[in-house]
């Protein structure tokens, strides 16, 4: 049982209302004390599955956003420490059967909003990767590539991009877009003129692993952006889900960029078809995941938005993966 604590700082004159209407939930142990006249504090623990929706009650019935504060915290120990009772046992099996185990859309939300942008950490990281992944390529050395990979921040904007899908939240979309463009051009310009001021190289094999493609590379593509998309539900290492979405960005885009440096258009096809590609699959992936997931606003005119959003987004990008499996098999035919 995964447990995390909630700190909710509520005006006195709600507080006898508040704990009659939190008693309807599912909580594991309650406090709660004075701050001062006008205000109380009640922490409330709780299992992880059962955050989201406190969250959502108490954003829903907070009339002003200065009057309910509420903090999250994650509890690594406990003490006593708390047995589920055997039907909440078999309860929790079914529910692991049914649908994916994950963190709050609030905790999802404030991961990708601040990964939705540019900063000069970003930035910084994304020169690093774009420059290691070319010596990689270079000298053919996939342990270089591979750090490369770790270094490079490209999951965050195309993730955010997904969530945002998901919500109908055109601002953060928008910004997601940005970031993602920009994260793809840096290490394409990097590329570019190394491309321009060196040879291309013709004998490394990461380097030739990029100039072909094939329909396959869509299946790996999904199932790298599905671990990726499931691995950020659950909150797992953001580096292990960047090695997990970079293999399949960094490297193409690198050799595109070296291509269309050394003027070999008709050939930088292959690479950049490659790259649209991984991005259309593991947009697709983390859609899906995220919409079976659960994850939806809770007013019932951003969920209409919501739903609108996120089915033309399935649609578009399903559409354009279409497309581009028909020209792979028409390159290859």
């Amino acid at each position: 049982m995964e447990l995390q604590l909630i700190e909710v700082y509520i005006p006195t004159d709600r507080f006898t209302a508040f704990q009659k209407e939190i008693e309807e939930y599912s909580i594991l142990a309650k406090w709660h004390s004075k701050v001062s006249d006008e205000e109380q504090l009640v922490k409330i623990l709780i299992d992880k599955k059962n955050t989201e929706e406190i969250l959502d009650f108490l954003e829903i019935n907070n009339r002003n956003p200065k009057e309910i504060r509420a903090l999250l915290y994650n509890i690594s120990t406990y003490l006593p420490r708390i047995e589920p009772e055997e039907e909440d046992k078999e309860l929790d099996e079914e529910e692991k059967q049914k649908e994916i185990t994950r963190a709050s859309r609030h905790e999802l939300y404030n991961v990708v909003q601040t990964s939705s942008k540019a900063s000069i950490n970003f930035t910084w990281l994304l020169i690093l990767s774009a420059i290691v992944a070319t010596a990689g390529i270079v000298k053919d050395s996939a342990a270089i590539v591979i750090g490369a990979m770790v270094i490079a921040p490209l999951i965050g904007p195309f993730t955010a991009l997904s969530f945002s899908a998901i919500l109908g939240d055109y601002k953060l979309m928008r910004r997601s877009v940005l970031t993602s463009l920009f994260g793809l051009a840096v290490p394409i310009g990097i590329a570019v003129i190394f491309g321009f001021l060196f040879p291309l190289p013709i004998n490394s094999h990461e380097f030739l692993a990029r100039t072909n493609i094939e329909l396959m590379d869509i299946v790996v593509a999904i199932a790298a952006g599905t671990a990726g998309a499931m691995s950020f539900a659950k909150r797992v290492s953001e580096t292990l889900v960047g090695v997990m979405v970079s293999v399949a960005l960094l490297p193409p885009a690198v050799v595109l960029g070296m291509m269309i440096g050394a003027m070999e258009f008709a050939a930088a096809v292959t690479p950049l078809l490659l790259l649209l590609v991984n991005i259309s699959a593991i947009l697709l992936s983390a859609i899906i995941v995220f919409w079976t997931s659960g994850i939806q606003p809770v007013n019932w005119s951003e969920i209409q938005v919501a739903n609108t959003s996120k089915t033309y987004a399935l649609l578009s990008v399903s559409g354009v993966i279409i497309i581009l499996a028909v020209m792979i098999y028409l390159i290859n035919f």
